[in-house]
């Protein structure tokens, strides 16, 4: 019997888990070992068990998506990670890839493009939904680059949190960062972007796709 493709769920809402895991049993190659609802949760069931695909949202608490896939890599023999996120800019699957993901996928995609998704990346392939993979060459092809580029991924996180309205021990709190921290990358934010307040943070971030105005 071919060995299944051993997938681990990663999303804050149960509920979203509940439908992926659903859908991942009705297929003959792929078993569900485990779920988790934190960057820091991912980290622990890939430290007890082994996983091939890690099918995950970015937008979690704690440490954040791309802090996560950066120390899923580290890890050895690191499983493949499936982006499945909300957001459909050129700008999350971008720095997604950059930190070491193999596919990126909207929540809004068809159920068996997660499937055909899955056995892509654990195969050795590349999967970027057809309609993101599209801005994302335009973006590439028009020369436009979006100012917040030159963030690093946790000044990037932090920028999210801000343009969203949350304030800075809100963010504080769900990051796992000290108000101070979070402060220095506000600062470190600010200079980079030219921004003088949130508000001017949370414009740039709708002008460049990242929030729905």
């Amino acid at each position: 019997m071919e060995k299944k493709i051993r997938v681990l769920l990663a999303d804050d809402h149960a509920v979203v888990r509940m439908g992926f895991r659903l859908l991942l049993q009705d297929t003959s190659d792929m078993e569900v070992t485990g779920e988790a609802e934190s960057g820091e949760e991912v980290l622990k069931e890939i430290g007890k068990k082994q996983v091939d695909v890690l099918v995950m949202d970015l937008s979690m608490p704690g440490i954040g998506g791309l802090e996560t896939i950066s120390r899923v890599n580290t890890k050895p023999n690191p499983p493949k990670i499936l982006i499945l996120s909300a957001h459909e800019d050129a700008i999350h699957p971008k720095r997604s890839l950059k930190a070491g993901a193999t596919g990126y996928l909207s929540k809004r995609g068809a159920a068996d493009e997660l499937i055909k998704a899955i056995r892509q990346v654990f195969s050795g392939g590349m999967y970027v939904e057809a309609a993101i993979a599209q801005k994302m060459a335009v973006q590439q092809l028009g020369g436009d680059s979006s100012p917040v580029e030159v963030l690093s991924g946790r000044e990037f996180d932090v920028f999210m949190a801000l343009a969203n309205g949350n304030t800075v021990n809100e963010i504080a709190k769900t990051l796992h960062l000290s108000p101070r921290t979070v402060g220095t990358h506000l600062y470190n934010i600010k200079q980079k972007l030219k921004a003088t307040n949130q508000a001017e943070i949370t414009l740039i971030a709708m002008k460049s796709g990242l929030i729905n105005p």
